[in-house]
Formats: C-alpha cells, structure tokens, sequence
C-alpha cells in the first residue's frame, strides 16, 4: 500500500504562483508514475500533469502547458507542483495518484491510478 497526503494548497491571486506538494509513504517502492489531477465544483476531475518515478518523463495537459511544472522533491518521497495560476476557473481541489505499474509513458487517464490522496483545495481569485 502507498499513503499519499497533499499539501501547500490555499489562495492565490490570478496570475500569482503557489506549490502544492504530496508526500509519498508505504510501499513507495512500487510507484512507478505519479500524477496531479484536479477536480473543480460541478466538473469531473482531470488529468494536470505526471511524472515517471525512474525516467523522470513528464507530461502536461495543454491547458497548463508551460505553467505548471512537476518536479521530485529533494526527498525521494516527495512530488511537487509548481503552479503560475492563469484565472479563477483554476480553482480546485488538487489530487496526487500514484501508479504502481512500470511505465515510461505517463498515464493520464485517473483509472490507471492505483494510489490517491485526499486532495488539497487551492482557490485562485481575480
């Protein structure tokens, strides 16, 4: 089993920049890839950005291509997201997955993701 706990979110003015953060424990040897998602009020929740544990590969969803940045902690148990907040529609809650499956590519569908933390809120206002 892998437990994954969310951190760093809040508020965030338009056009400002806030890091979320996800502390990995349990099993991590068996994370393989590790996502953020995103879920906004009344939306379903969507594929932000991923990182391939080994490889260090990583994908963005074009909406925060360029914006966005994910990155491995200087703790090997951690994964950071580095967020340059565009509009107010970026408020959500902000999800860590974990994919226990050696990969190189970095899954973006939520249902390959074995591993979940409980999100963490981050409110972008204008």
């Amino acid at each position: 089993q892998v437990q994954l706990v969310e951190s760093g979110g809040g508020s965030v003015q338009v056009g400002g920049s806030l890091r979320v953060s996800c502390t990995a424990s349990g099993r991590t040897f068996s994370r393989y890839a590790m996502g953020w998602f995103r879920q906004s009020p009344g939306k379903e929740r969507e594929f932000v950005a991923g990182i391939t544990w080994i490889a260090g590969n990583t994908y963005y969803a074009d909406s925060v291509k360029g914006r966005f940045t994910i990155s491995r902690g200087n703790a090997k148990n951690t994964l950071n997201l580095q967020m340059n907040s565009r509009d107010a529609e970026e408020t959500a809650v902000y999800y860590c997955a974990a994919y226990r499956t050696f990969t190189t590519v970095v899954p973006t569908n939520e249902m390959e993701y074995d591993y979940w933390g409980q999100g963490t809120q981050v409110t972008v206002s204008s």
